[in-house]
């Protein structure tokens, strides 16, 4: 029965594959799929990536629409850096509960309280939080934003825990805001030390997102893609993954040879897989939902994002 279910996925999956292929050439689209989303989407997509690659690849393609196969704000930092091009995102559902922690008001206020501060924001925030940014930055390259710029005193927003990370790299004063993200946030010590006994022969790499009592346990610490580079060149043949298991594809595909083991069954954001194969072909049919944002509140958070930009990882 299973096997018959197997099959008649595969080949429904098969169909929705050729059908997307006809309505990309139609389009003229691209597909950017971040590496949390499913299996099924990672697969079709033309770059999979982290905020940084896919916020830089929507920056410079020839194409006329964008679909972008992430949560919602990766979507408007698309349309903030491709303002001409259609940005479409298969379920708008999918949203993120951390760019949410933070609000405008709230941090206008952290803005007049520190008048000499730069606010450096973390990608995985709202177009209006950007609009109210100095730089973004990502955690592929927050500690480089941050040493970048000038001033000695940096308001964070909104991911304190990757904050605090941040912070270990530079001498200068940082105001975090009490932004997480649920998902890394999960992750235990208890957790780790179980895994560990488990696979004692296994490297644990993470996330700087997780908690910092368990980001220091960690054999090495990196963005989701500086984490995939290190296990793919390392010659440890085994790991236990601290970060969201839509990593795994990108893993097993660079390290066939290798073992990996999620340090966590919660290790997985409900927003980021709510998108599936279907919903991306519908969305290239029905050319819904598109991104919209307001002109006034994209050309600030442009700025933001041009100048994280021009920050090399």
């Amino acid at each position: 029965m299973e096997a018959l279910a197997a099959e008649a996925k595969a080949q429904r999956n098969q169909g929705l594959k050729e059908r997307l292929l006809q309505l990309k050439k139609e389009r003229n689209a691209i597909i950017l799929a971040h590496y949390y989303q499913r299996d099924e989407i990672q697969e079709v997509a033309d770059f999979r990536g982290d905020s940084f690659l896919l916020a830089q690849k929507a920056a410079e393609t020839d194409a006329d629409v964008i679909v972008f196969c992430g949560v919602h704000f990766m979507g408007e930092s698309a349309k903030i850096l491709a303002p001409n091009k259609t940005v479409i995102i298969p379920d708008e559902r999918a949203g993120c509960p951390m760019a949410d922690m933070v609000n405008v008001e709230g941090l206008r206020q952290l803005k007049q309280k520190h008048p000499n501060a730069t606010v450096v924001t973390y990608i995985n925030s709202s177009a209006e939080i950007k609009a109210e940014t100095d730089i973004c930055c990502t955690s592929a390259n927050a500690v480089k934003v941050i040493q970048s710029v000038e001033s000695d005193e940096i308001i964070w927003v909104p991911d304190k825990n990757l904050g605090h990370y941040v912070q270990q790299h530079t001498d200068k004063k940082m105001i975090l805001w009490e932004g997480y993200c649920n998902t890394h946030d999960m992750l235990t010590v208890k957790d780790v030390v179980e895994m560990r006994k488990q696979y004692p022969n296994a490297q644990f790499v993470v996330h700087p997102e997780c908690r910092p009592e368990v980001v220091e346990m960690a054999d090495f610490v990196g963005s989701t893609t500086a984490i995939i580079k290190y296990c793919r060149e390392s010659d440890v043949k085994e790991f236990i993954v601290g970060t969201e298991d839509g990593t795994g594809y990108q893993l097993r595909k660079d390290s066939p040879d290798k073992t990996f083991h999620f340090a966590s069954k919660f290790l997985v954001c409900p927003n980021m897989k709510v998108n599936n194969l279907k919903k991306l072909v519908r969305c290239l049919e029905t050319m819904q939902p598109q991104i919209y944002v307001p002109p006034q509140i994209a050309d600030k958070a442009r700025l933001s994002l041009e100048r994280m930009l021009e920050v090399t990882v």
